[in-house]
């Protein structure tokens, strides 16, 4: 089926990308694409926004867009002063300077920090916003690119300090280094200015794994003597959600810890904490704690339940500081905050009371990284109508009060006087009851109302209310937005997940549809006033929503998608993803695939009306390769259908770019909605 499309610089796939971003460019790029586009980048660029600073030494860091500088800069202020829009920001690194410098577009996708000096990072530029990384030493103190320092070749890849002058370094720079995933096994000791293919060897996972990745605990992190020993952990990723955790133990050999492969871990130098996501030992979702003894005979003991699920309850995020267990509870999409006092013998979980207008909390280290640094938290909290605050807790004295301190609100991006928001639910096909949240815009008019549609649903990704600018412009322009909380995501726990995961794949379909259904079935809307959307795994299912269920939807906008489920494997990072779906080579795994397999689904127009489809792509999404969006759009092209289809030249699987890039990419999209769902 058109595989000729698979190559990308194919005469005949530049020809087909080209006309046909022609038709999308003509039909959506509009006086009001523009406005839209024009408003968007505006949001991205204000210079208002909350800013979460990171502390690295006697310095706050932030990583600012604006006008001046799309691409991005690194700035920083000293960490006695208030981290606002209008403190004496010093610029660090500026990205478009960088770029312009290098004839080539790296875009910022973070910095890991040396433990040992915290001023001292290795920026990891993606190239274009793909998958492909380099990591780049920079002194922050100096605002320099170190020279003579690590300078990594652009691969999939990661990397950890193992001292001030060697990192543990994974990168898929080579076949022997990649698994057949395509990304990095093989970590080797690296020291500047070295060829990573000749750096020994520190660790290898299977050929046949995902990923392997490794850690280390200095002892500067437990105000150790300095020559005691370094805690060194292994990760072997045998499946995406699947992994084995490993230690150097007292005689220096690796060692598995006793921990099962299907389960989600955090350790540090005295505990191990960690979720079941399956009913090996403990019921699904349950949360654990253990004595954690890296050079003793027995590595782990003395489990105990910090929290056991009820129905409709899940762990969304858990860590361990030095002397304390944090954890939040989603329950029913309503977040609780629980901390836990690491220094006393038998520790309890203890509830934090959270501001109770918060549909979503989060939490990072207010330190970019722990080793010198304090146990203080930064809190993220917010909702669909309500502008994103951060919170300082301070975790440093174990005697003091433990509060959520204010230091910053986002401004509002949109006026959300008059619109509401409500967590619904719509039960599914077999009965499940599938939770999702519904915010509508100030005016509307019942059964006619404009409604955007989002999911994923697949690989445990849990969704979660969000503040969200581009949500608000919708919601101004007289439309609704629906994030629907389906089976194959992980918002109530495991088993949500794992139910719709292979042959159960109809599930997490049925449940979507099943929203859709009841945004009906309540007088909201009709189905040519629904559209959805998602990308990737969320691709995948709103583009099945326009193959298997029509006349649901009065549009689908389908996003870097997952579309032809017999060959998604040929594809080095589509290996990963058969334990989510299942192998094509496997005869009863590739049948049940083929029953809901947009490409093989595609019926003639003389059989079938489909709604206007919108898909969306990127030229280097190495991730989920953009032949997927081709061949979905000429199939359907070829049985007498008309969609839109729209490849950009970069940014990778998750759209990155600079602020004239990320914003057009969503206007858009929105100029697809104005013509169908919006349209009087």
């Amino acid at each position: 089926m058109n595989l000729f499309l698979e190559t990308d610089d194919d005469q005949n796939t530049i020809a087909f990308v080209t006309e046909q971003n022609s038709k999308s460019d003509r039909q959506f790029r509009t006086p009001e694409f523009e406005k839209d586009r024009d408003a968007l980048k505006a949001m991205i660029e204000r210079e208002d926004r909350l800013i979460v600073p990171v502390r690295r030494g006697k310095w706050l860091f932030d990583f600012h867009r604006s006008k001046d500088n799309p691409l991005g800069i690194w700035r920083r202020l000293p960490g006695n002063l208030e981290p606002r829009h209008d403190a004496t920001w010093e610029t660090v690194f500026d990205f478009d300077a960088f770029c312009l410098k290098e004839g080539k577009r790296w875009i910022y996708s973070g910095a890991i920090t040396s433990p040992y000096e915290p001023t001292r990072v290795l920026l990891i530029l993606s190239d274009g916003g793909s998958d492909q990384l380099r990591l780049l030493e920079f002194d922050t103190e100096t605002k320099t690119i170190v020279e003579g320092g690590f300078d990594t070749p652009t691969a999939r890849a990661h990397a950890t300090w193992l001292s001030p002058d060697e990192i543990a370094y994974f990168g898929s720079v080579d076949e022997f280094s990649a698994t057949r995933s395509g990304w990095p096994r093989v970590g080797r000791i690296l020291k500047r200015g070295a060829d990573p293919k000749d750096a020994p060897i520190l660790f290898e996972a299977g050929k046949d794994d995902v990923y392997g990745a490794a850690s280390v605990i200095d002892p500067l992190f437990w105000g150790g003597k300095p020559d005691e020993r370094k805690i060194e952990f292994f990760t072997v990723g045998h499946e995406i959600g699947k992994a084995s955790v490993h230690i150097r133990n007292a005689s220096g050999e690796i060692e598995r810890l006793d921990l099962p492969v299907e389960s989600d871990s955090d350790l540090n130098h005295t505990h191990a904490i960690w979720r079941a996501k399956t009913g090996e030992r403990y019921p699904t979702g349950t949360l654990i704690l253990q004595d954690f003894h890296p050079f003793g005979p027995e590595p782990l003991t003395n489990p105990r339940v910090l929290f056991s699920p009820k129905d409709g309850q899940s762990v969304s995020q858990f860590t361990l500081l030095k002397t304390w267990a944090v954890f939040i509870v989603v329950d029913r999409m309503v977040p609780k905050f629980y901390l836990v006092d690491l220094t006393k013998p038998d520790p309890t979980p203890e509830e934090l009371p959270l501001p109770e207008e918060l549909q979503t909390v989060g939490f990072r280290m207010f330190d970019a990284d722990l080793t010198l640094g304090e146990e203080i938290l930064t809190v993220i909290g917010q909702g669909f109508l309500l502008p994103s605050s951060s919170f300082r807790l301070d975790l440093a004295d174990h005697d003091a009060k433990r509060e959520l301190v204010p230091t910053g609100t986002s401004p509002a991006y949109f006026n959300a006087e008059g619109m509401t928001s409500e967590l619904l639910e719509a039960i599914s096909e077999d009965g499940t009851r599938v939770p999702y949240h519904i915010t509508l815009p100030r005016n509307w008019t019942k059964g006619e109302l404009p409604v955007l549609m989002y999911g994923y649903g697949g690989f445990g990704v849990s969704l979660s209310p969000v503040y969200s600018g581009a949500y608000g412009m919708l919601l101004e322009q007289g439309g609704a937005f629906v994030q629907a909380y389906i089976r194959g995501g992980g918002e109530l726990g495991p088993d949500w997940h794992t139910v719709a995961k292979g042959k159960g794949r109809h599930k997490a379909f049925e449940d979507f549809v099943a929203v859709a259904r009841d945004l009906v079935k309540r007088g909201y809307t009709k189905p040519s006033r629904i559209a959805c959307n998602g990308g990737s795994n969320g691709g995948l299912l709103t583009a099945v929503m326009a193959t298997r269920y029509p006349d649901d939807f009065g549009a689908v906008w389908t996003s870097v998608p997952v579309i032809d489920m017999s060959r998604f494997h040929i594809f080095p990072a589509g290996r990963a993803w058969m334990d989510e779906y299942g192998n094509p080579d496997v005869v009863d795994d590739l049948n049940a695939m083929l029953t809901y397999s947009p490409l093989h689904q595609v019926k003639p127009k003389s059989e079938i009306t489909y709604p206007p489809i919108y898909i969306e792509s990127s030229t280097n999404d190495d991730r989920v390769h953009p032949s997927h969006a081709r061949r979905f759009a000429k199939r359907l092209i070829d049985a007498g259908h008309e969609p839109f289809f729209r490849e950009y030249g970069s940014g990778g699987h998750g759209g990155a770019g600079d602020t004239s890039e990320m914003a057009e990419r969503r206007a858009m999209g929105y100029s697809f909605l104005r013509q169908t769902i919006m349209r009087d």
